[in-house]
């Protein structure tokens, strides 16, 4: 195995377990190293720290696996992570209930530029870096062996593959093509998935306790859903009796998948309506309507890719949840979401009081949300924790 030694003084994180050595560390090689080879990394005075990916042009140029000297990392390594990351979420999959979860996250299960969803009988994964395209019909064949699904669907269009040299690849890996819907179930609700064309691998099931969490407080209430995508808000609003929901996103796909749920779970339609629009328009166009809602959820997309975006980004959400925190009655309630790992808590928290500041609202954080224990955050790797969210009452 070819060796990478780390400048002196640059050896800390990766010995505290954080799973990224960034290239600027990187003092020498022992030898010419192929993108997505396994090596060993020692510090400076060579000393064993880990072993891990290698990539030649990465910021990250390497992605650590394993801190034991004496592991092999071979077929049945790859095997073994597999099925320790599958065996940790068993118990959220119940028979009529729940069939939808994430499988693999990535450097949280020690699998870096991995992601595995299973929706139903199916299975979708996306695939980040060269490592792990390297051993990917090795991953393939046990999560066939673990679930035995009807296919295995990929869906690696991202744009970190970019930075990996790597193409978009969308196509299936295994068993029968996902038809045009999949039927999942969460929560007890039935949704329609696209998994071959819907956004990231399908559905987002990282909002599963939030969107539960928010309906507790929808009774008898006008809802108004913003980035509703298949309407994972909206129906678990439905379900819990709200007296009226209205949905916006800006995808027709979306629209119409959230429509089929309506249908598909016997929701009255007279108690929903939804709007195919920009939000932000949407929001100024309900504002000069002089609209006004019970409860408003706000779960945009990842507006800070990076922490040199957050300064921009900060202002997107500030902007966004000014219009929302506009829009509700006295003692309305503003379930605010943000999926930007650069962001976290205490600023998101600031954010929003500038916005009430800016919307001449006071405002209550009475709830904070976060994603689910399928998608668990490392102690050593707290950049896992990328969603975040505040429930807001307007006093």
């Amino acid at each position: 195995m070819k060796s990478v030694y780390l400048n002196k003084g640059k050896d800390k994180a990766a010995w505290q377990l954080h799973p990224w050595v960034f290239s600027g560390a990187i003092k020498s090689l022992s030898d010419k190293i192929e993108d997505g080879e396994v090596v060993g990394v020692y510090n400076a005075e060579r000393e064993f720290i880990a072993y891990g990916l290698f990539h030649n042009s990465s910021r990250v140029a390497i992605r650590l696996l394993e801190w034991n000297p004496q592991a092999q990392i071979d077929a049945d390594w790859w095997r073994a992570r597999v099925q320790k990351a599958v065996a940790a979420r068993q118990h959220l999959l119940q028979e009529g209930v729940t069939n939808t979860v994430r499988l693999i996250f990535a450097e949280a299960d020690f699998l870096p530029g991995l992601i595995a969803d299973k929706y139903a009988d199916f299975i979708s994964i996306q695939v980040h870096s060269v490592g792990v395209e390297k051993v990917k019909s090795v991953i393939i064949d046990e999560l066939n062996a673990l679930l035995q699904p009807k296919g295995i669907y990929e869906r690696s269009d991202l744009k970190s593959r970019e930075h990996e040299g790597l193409p978009d690849i969308n196509g299936l890996l295994f068993g029968e093509l996902p038809s045009e819907f999949v039927d999942v179930i969460e929560n007890g609700i039935h949704y329609k998935v696209n998994i071959i064309d819907g956004q990231k691998s399908g559905f987002y099931c990282d909002q599963r306790e939030n969107r539960q969490l928010t309906a507790n407080y929808v009774s008898n209430k006008r809802v108004l859903d913003c980035f509703c995508y298949s309407g994972g808000f909206t129906l678990n609003s439905l379900k819990s009796g709200a007296a009226e929901v209205i949905s916006v996103d800006s995808s027709a796909l979306a629209i119409e998948t959230l429509e089929k749920n309506i249908i598909e779970n016997g929701f009255e339609p007279s108690r929903h309506s939804a709007i195919l629009s920009d939000v932000n328009k949407q929001l100024r166009k309900f504002i000069d309507e002089g609209e006004k809602f019970d409860l408003i959820v706000l779960d945009p997309p990842k507006y800070a890719p990076s922490r040199s975006a957050l300064e921009r980004a900060s202002r997107a959400y500030k902007d966004l949840n000014r219009r929302g925190l506009m829009l509700l009655n006295s003692g309305g309630l503003l379930a605010t979401f943000s999926c930007s790992g650069a962001m976290d808590m205490d600023t998101f928290k600031q954010v929003l009081a500038w916005a009430a500041l800016d919307a001449g609202k006071e405002i209550q954080f009475i709830r904070q949300f976060h994603q689910p224990e399928d998608h668990p955050v490392r102690a050593s790797f707290p950049e896992g924790e990328y969603l975040k969210g505040l429930l807001v009452r307007v006093l």
